[in-house]
Parts: structure tokens; sequence; C-alpha cells
């Protein structure tokens, strides 16, 4: 009995000591994570607080950069933006939106369609354009503006949307991740099955294929439509025209001006603060309202 007890006692020690030493070896990691968190969430949360100071407020520092004043000005902050320049805020938000979604949709759509003819069909001259694919990956977007600007100027494209969607819908690496996912998520027997059924390529592609495909789409979809939304360089490329422009361009144009201004530019620089933490509300929406299409395709992927 003695002999068990101690046993017994000594085996809860030994557990007890694991436990700890786990405990240890796994607060390292929770506490680089939460830093990680803390400075992620920092530029957020201060484009939040200074959201609700009114300028006196914003350039005094009273209350502390990273804490509220005793005037709550978001309500009228908001207000005030929309309402600047005749509502060119409200104009610059809806051409965002449009670019983004137009855009996005169409990259989209390219990109699934691409992908899924370089995964499942076989055609003369398929590496060497899966090749020049990946390569067009590697090329900065950036570098192409100049060029693409050159070439919607010969078209007489340029400070028109056109501008601004045509060159959105070209999304090389949605095609790739888009091919990638196809070859192992669409299998081929379902296809095959699909064909002996009477079924064509293209009923086959909407009703088989693309369901499949479903979580890789809005991956791409989401990528596309922040990379059209925080698009800079493209449309300050492209656009003179003022009510063209999308957020970007217009708080760059704002910013200029207030930097040119000095002192006077003080409610424009509130302006650009508030106008910021706006822009960034249809990407959270969006990110939140289609997380339950990643959540589904983890599911499947963890199935397979």
């Amino acid at each position: 009995m003695t002999t068990a007890s101690l046993g017994r006692t000594g085996l809860s020690t030994a557990r007890l000591t694991d436990g700890k030493r786990r405990r240890r070896a796994n607060l390292v990691p929770h506490l680089f994570l939460g830093a990680l968190v803390i400075y992620f969430l920092i530029p957020i949360w201060w484009l939040f607080v200074a959201s609700t100071k009114d300028v006196h407020g914003l350039f005094s520092g009273s209350a502390g950069a990273l804490w509220f004043d005793k005037n709550f000005a978001l309500g009228a902050n908001i207000a005030d933006l929309f309402t600047y320049n005749g509502g060119i805020y409200l104009r610059w938000l809806g051409n965002s939106l449009f670019y983004a979604v137009t855009g996005g949709l169409g990259a989209s759509a390219l990109a699934v369609l691409a992908g899924y003819g370089f995964a499942k069909f076989r055609f003369r001259g398929r590496r060497f354009f899966f090749a020049v694919l990946l390569g067009s990956v590697m090329v900065p977007l950036t570098a192409l503006v100049i060029p693409t600007f050159v070439m919607m100027s010969d078209l007489k494209l340029t400070d028109t949307i056109w501008a601004v969607i045509l060159p959105s819908l070209l999304n090389p690496f949605g095609v790739y991740l888009m091919q990638v996912y196809a070859t192992d998520a669409v299998p081929d027997e379902l296809l095959d099955a699909a064909r002996v059924d009477g079924a064509g390529e293209i009923r086959t592609f909407f009703q088989v294929a693309f369901p499949l495909m479903r979580p890789a789409f809005v991956t791409v979809l989401l990528l596309s439509i922040v990379g059209t939304w925080n698009n800079y360089f493209l449309p300050l490329a492209m656009l003179s025209n003022t009510q063209l422009f999308p957020i970007t361009v217009g708080l760059g144009l704002w910013q200029g001006q207030a930097a040119a201004n000095n002192g006077g530019g003080h409610s424009l620089w509130g302006l650009i603060i508030i106008g910021s933490l706006v822009s960034i509300i249809p990407l959270v929406i969006a990110f939140l309202s289609l997380q339950k299409y990643w959540q589904g395709g983890l599911s499947i992927g963890s199935l397979k």
C-alpha cells in the first residue's frame, strides 16, 4: 500500500512538473504573439482616437496621442468630411467602390478561368505560357505603370475609368493560385464523369468545377478588391480629373494641399485622418462577410 501510494505521488509530481514546463515553454510564443497584436493594433487605435478629436485637440496634444480628448467630435468630423468641397469625398468613395468591385470581379473571373484551363487542359505551349505567367508574378506592379500609361494614351483611354479598370483585370498571382488549387481540389474523375453524362465543357465547369473552387475564388476576389482599393500609383498616373479620383489619390491630394498651406492646413489634416478611418470600413466589412467561405474551404481541405 505504501509503495503504491508513493508511486502515485511520484507520478502526480512528475505530471505537475511536466505541466509547468509546458506552460513555461508556451509563455514565450504567447508573449511574442501578444506583442505583435499590440504592434499592429496601435496604428488603428491611434487613427480612431485621432478621428474623434477636433482641430484643437488634434494638434494641442493635451490628452496624448493615444487617448481621447475632452471634446468627442467624431460625428462632427464625419459631417465635415462628407460636406467638404461639395461632398467630393463621397464621390471618391463611390469611385473606389466601383473600381474595386468591377476590377476585383473581373480579375477573379479571368483568374479562375485561366487557372482552371492551365490545371485541367493540355494544349500546345502550356508550359511556356505558364512560365511566362510565373515570371510576370515577379514583376512589381509599379514598374508596369508607365508602359501601361503609354499604351492607354495611344488608345485615348487616359483620364477615363477604363484606364483604372482594364489594368486591374490582370492578376497573374490570382491565376497561379487558382491553378494550384484546381489541380488538387477538382478531381479529374468528376470531370470525366460529367463529360460521359453528356455535359459540355461550360456546364462541367460551372456545375462541377467552380463549386469546388469557390474558396480559392473568394480568396482571389478579396486580394483583387484590396489591391485595387489600395492602388495609388496607377490612378495617380492615369487620371487628372478629380471627379474620377479614388480615395487613395483624393487623400493624397488633400495631403499635398495641407502640406502646402503649412499652418493653415490643420482642418485638412483632420479631414485626412477621418477620411482614412472611413476608407478602411468597406474592407473590414468585405473580410467579415466573406470569412465563412474561407472557413468552409479550410474544412474541405482538412478532410482530403
